[in-house]
């Protein structure tokens, strides 16, 4: 009786599954999403990074100082003979696109193929590489460029039940690798990213893969991290701790006294560092009574290593960085105020890219003197955090571009760390907003913008007396005052047309060393007030 009643018990659960199997029969649906928009920008004493940014490749200093030579500067602060675009304004059209397409097959599984399209500028020219020749350029003249580029290609799945009674999904491929974006990491790659729900907790364990070299050495970049949140009440409570295993740094750099190889390729060579570092951070986001906060704190610690010549001293990393917001809304209104704080470099304990052996701005004056602490913020290595802080429109370049945005704080390294969009400095800002229409949203903020690099400037490379040599920098703290208007129109359910414009009093801080007739002496010249105007017109299905 016992085996007719377990057989006829499984027979049942047999039919029960297979019945629900059959009603739960895989149904797949095409979903397609994205974005299309035309963006302007036209400003004076605002660095236009071609492409963008990225350290190395596109100019940018990793830990302090603007290396664009349109800017007037060059590497580790020091003044660039020829300025051309020197206190002269700049203006181009770009866009970009994205297009999104989603294979669902019921709520458990589904694939994602993401592809974006970006023109540097309308007009761009035939690039000279073969790396750069079509990418990011459908905007050149007669088009037909191979300008789709992938961005995402990733599965997500419902785990099945298999003893944990707890919903867990994991994401495999190339997708979005982000944690707190607009204060630490965004970064597009390949990996594995799961979520765990353990009410009210959610666990979401990182690991992606940086850089693969050679596969039978070890030196390779690999990421792991662990992110946990909950909600607690009115607010959700966030932690995390990232790691950087980076036995290959900076990722990649140009060979010594490279020229173009066949085909127009830059050749580009392993770097022969190598790193190992840590972010811990926590944020809180939720409602206070009548007002909504936002509050982010970040550590970073870690060091840059010499792999393979013995005697060269490492160079430590330690820093922070902690930002506050504060919404009031009241009907048609919000009024708010934002405060930030972020470490800055010494240069004197350090050379603008931060690696072992380089010599800081004082080692032609005093000697050798290696690079050996960077006690700036810094971001991880291909962080687009500095495109994602939307602060201000100057400074902070408010509304990401297509090619990574615009501001004199933009800063972003591809290979290496970088102090992103806020290492260096603080600023503390004011605004208000109102819906004047349903579909009008006018904006207007002010922020004063310090600088917390010491014994020199974050963006700047003036000298501490006129006809000083250029490595004695001089130490200001004062970026100046800005002021921001804000349009936001709503045309359509799916068109906006964003406008802002935004003018800085520059401080001294932005003060660059310019060269003279006399080799070896410069002379310190002023920024004009830094200003600009931004559109974007951006259809979203």
């Amino acid at each position: 009786m016992r085996k007719l009643t377990v057989l006829s018990l499984a027979g049942l659960l047999i039919l029960a599954f297979s019945a629900v199997g059959y009603a739960q029969a895989p149904k797949l649906e095409f979903r397609a999403s994205g974005f299309i928009d035309t963006q302007t920008f036209i400003g004076e004493g605002v660095p236009v990074y071609p492409g963008g940014g990225g350290g190395g490749i596109n100019g940018q200093a990793a830990i302090y100082g603007v290396t664009n030579t349109n800017y007037g500067t060059g590497a580790g602060g020091l003044a660039r003979v020829n300025a051309p675009g020197w206190n002269r304004t700049q203006s181009n059209w770009e866009g970009r696109a994205h297009l999104k397409f989603d294979a669902v097959m019921g709520p458990n599984l589904s694939g994602t193929i993401y592809f974006e399209m970006d023109t540097l500028r309308w007009g761009s020219v035939f690039n000279a590489t073969a790396i750069q020749r079509d990418a990011n350029n459908f905007g050149a003249w007669t088009t037909d460029r191979a300008a789709v580029e992938v961005k995402n290609i990733y599965i997500d799945v419902g785990l099945p039940y298999f003893g944990i009674p707890v919903p867990i999904t994991v994401r495999v491929g190339a997708q979005p690798i982000g944690v707190r974006p607009g204060m630490l990491v965004y970064s597009d790659g390949t990996g594995v990213t799961a979520g765990i729900k353990i009410d009210p907790v959610m666990i979401m364990p990182i690991y992606a893969k940086a850089l693969e070299n050679l596969d039978f050495a070890d030196d390779d970049v690999d990421v792991w991290g662990l992110h946990a949140n909950a909600k607690l009440g009115t607010f959700t409570v966030g932690a995390y701790g990232l790691a950087y295993r980076m036995n290959t740094y900076p990722f990649f750099t140009f060979a010594p006294n490279a020229t173009l190889a066949l085909g127009g390729i830059i050749p580009q060579v392993p770097g022969t560092f190598k790193s190992h570092m840590y972010w811990l951070g926590a944020y809180a986001d939720g409602k206070a009574g009548p007002v909504n906060l936002n509050f982010d704190f970040v550590y970073d610690y870690g060091s840059v290593d010499e792999r393979n010549t013995p005697g060269v001293p490492n160079v430590k990393y330690e820093g922070w960085a902690t930002r506050l917001k504060v919404d009031f809304p009241w009907e048609k209104f919000n009024f708010g105020a934002v405060g930030m704080y972020a470490t800055g470099a010494d240069t004197r304990r350090t050379s603008n890219t931060g690696l072992p052996g380089s010599s800081t701005a004082l080692a032609p004056l005093f000697g050798t003197r290696n690079s050996r602490r960077v006690s700036g913020y810094v971001v991880p290595p291909g962080s687009e955090q500095g495109a994602g802080t939307n602060e201000s429109i100057v400074v902070y370049g408010g509304e990401p571009g297509a090619t990574g945005g615009y501001g004199i704080a933009q800063n972003a390294n591809y290979g290496a760390l970088s102090r992103g969009g806020f290492g260096g400095t603080w600023f503390a800002k004011l605004y208000g907003s109102m819906k004047l229409a349903p579909w009008y949203k006018l904006t207007l903020q002010g922020l004063y913008i310090g600088d917390t690099t010491r014994n020199g400037t974050t963006f700047g490379s003036a000298v501490k007396y006129a006809g000083s040599p250029a490595q004695l920098l001089r130490s200001d703290t004062d970026i100046g005052w800005e002021m921001d208007l804000v349009n936001e129109i709503q045309i359509y359910n799916n068109l906006r047309f964003w406008v802002g414009a935004g003018y800085l009093f520059a401080g001294n801080a932005l003060d660059v060393a310019m060269a003279t007739a006399t080799p070896g002496v410069f002379q310190n010249r002023a920024a004009t007030n830094p200003w600009a105007v931004r559109t974007r017109l951006m259809y979203v299905f």
